[in-house]
This record gives C-alpha cells, structure tokens and sequence, in this order.
C-alpha cells in the first residue's frame, strides 16, 4: 500500500481512484464493509482503491482536551486498510485551512482536480467541509455536474446496535472485550514500535517492553492479561496501559511485561492483543506499593492463561 502524506506529495499518476473519506478508527466491522464496497467499486472502474484522512482529526483540531480517545494508533490503522485491500492512503495534516475549507470548493480542488475521483464511496452519515456544512446530498449532486459516482453505504449493526467507532469506544471505556471483539470481527489489539523507558521495570523485577502512545487511548486504563506478537512469534504477558500516576507522568505508555525470555526488543514492532481486564490504574504511596502490586498483577495473569489452557483441555 503506498502512503500519501499530504496533498503537496500527489503526482499525475495519483489521479483516477474510486475515493472513501474518514478517519478508519479502529476498522470495525462498519469499515470493513465500507472498504469491500469500495474495492468492488475500484475494480469496476480499473483503478485503485484510496483512502482519505486526516491526521491529527478535525476532533483533535478543535478541541484537544475533549477529543474522543483512539481506539488504534495511525500505525494499526495503515495497517488494517493495507491487509484489507486499499492501495492508497492520502493522509492530510488537518489544520485551520482545512477547517474553513466550504464543502464544495473541497470536492472541486482536492475530489476533481487533484484526485480525478471516479467514484465516492462513504458511510451513510458522512459530513464533510467547513462546519460540517456537506452532507452525502450535497456529495452526489456535485458528482453528477462533475462526472463522479457516489455512494452511501447503509447502517453495518450487530446483535442489533450500530457498530461504529463510536459504540467501540463506549465498550473499551468500561472495559468489554468481548463486545469490542463483536463490533471490530477480532480482538482487540495494539501495537507499535518497543522504545526505550525509564527501565524502571527492571528495578521493580518486571522488565516491560514499552510502547508510547501518542493520542489518548479509547481503552480502560490499567492492568491487562495480554498476547504479545512479534515477527510470527507470540508470547503471553501482563500489561498497563495508562500515564503512571505513582510517578507522576502524564504521556500515556503501553508497558508489557512477557512471560519467558524473549531477548532484545527494544526497536522491534510489536502487536498486543487484550485479554482479560484485570484491574484499573491506580496511584501507589510509593514504589515499594507499587513492586508488589506488580506481581499480584503477574499472579492473576498466569492464573488467566493456566484457567484457559484448562478450558481448551477440556473442550478437546
């Protein structure tokens, strides 16, 4: 898949694409169908299936502080669209041009003349343009003056509610695993590249591996039995995901801890799936509270994998 950053890196033989517009948070089972229209669609036509978004979101633009929390990184993002079919991402820093960007002129300068767009293809609520001025009507009626298709794909539900990056983040917040696996048609997983951290960790008798996330997460933060995946491989593990208020930070980490030796990882991409919720984040009195916790945290993970390696005996 190849990754457009800004519309300044488009060239000729980026025009003529079947177009869906939107920020793909999390690829529900709602994108999913959204993207399998769209690929239909690009083959119709004979030319590739593209994706736009922005980033940082209009949400994160306007207001920072109040933005919904992110269900998946850019780089679990990219990576969804990439396995799913898309060949193309045109990702756009969303900043105050775009924000008073009127509706039309963004489909005649970026849709028309930049993108040559044969067809359109969007969620059934899309809104578009400064103040969300455009609508889906709006869309299809510039695209008949204009010589583009354009298409609403209808409400995706499951088990009779709307799936949406909306309802996503409303069951990763209390945390419900399994209704977010419903709603996304997997688990639901992390990822990104292992950097070094305080090696904290070490001191305490848990080394992790820690990733950091840049957008606050959707997801409950504390404490998790988890799967780590890395270069084909998988290990299990306990993680916290949250801001580590006993030492008084504030930027958000992904820290995993994996049950065996696994070597060197710092630089290494890894995928974490989350298993089992296994309490919140909370502040300790000191580091001493806190390295006992940690293997009270280890314990009711091992007793998690030991509980479901006991299950799938049984069920053989």
């Amino acid at each position: 898949m190849e990754l457009i950053r800004g519309l300044h890196n488009l060239r000729d033989r980026h025009r003529g694409c079947v177009l869906s517009i939107g920020n793909f948070d999390g690829f529900h089972r709602g994108h999913q169908a959204l993207v399998a229209r769209l690929r239909e669609q690009a083959g119709r036509f004979k030319v590739p299936a593209t994706v736009q978004m922005f980033e940082p979101t209009p949400r994160d633009f306007f207001a920072p502080g109040r933005a919904p929390g992110r269900i998946a990184t850019l780089r679990d993002r990219l990576a969804r669209l990439a396995t799913a079919g898309v060949e193309r991402v045109l990702c756009v820093r969303f900043n105050r041009h775009w924000a008073a960007l009127p509706a039309t002129e963004y489909i005649e300068t970026v849709l028309v003349r930049r993108l040559g767009v044969k067809a359109v293809v969007v969620g059934d609520d899309f809104r578009f343009g400064a103040a969300r001025g455009g609508d889906f009507t709006l869309l299809r009626d510039l695209g008949r003056q204009h010589g583009f298709d354009a298409e609403a794909l209808g409400t995706v539900t499951e088990n009779g509610g709307r799936v949406s990056s909306t309802a996503v983040r409303a069951v990763l917040a209390v945390p419900d695993l399994e209704r977010a696996a419903q709603l996304l048609g997997r688990p639901y997983s992390l990822s990104g590249r292992v950097r070094p951290g305080l090696q904290l960790g070490r001191t305490l008798g848990m080394p992790t591996a820690n990733i950091v996330l840049r957008r606050r997460p959707a997801l409950c933060l504390g404490v998790y039995a988890v799967e780590a995946e890395m270069g084909g491989r998988r290990w299990p593990g306990v993680a916290s995901i949250g801001v580590r208020p006993t030492l008084q930070h504030s930027s958000c980490l992904l820290e995993t801890h994996l049950f065996g030796d696994v070597g060197e990882l710092y630089g290494a991409v890894m995928d974490v799936t989350f298993l089992k919720f296994l309490r919140s984040e909370q502040r300790f009195e000191s580091l001493k509270a806190l390295a006992v916790q940690m293997q009270r945290d280890l314990a009711d993970a091992k007793r998690h994998f030991t509980k479901a390696a006991q299950n799938d005996f049984n069920l053989v």
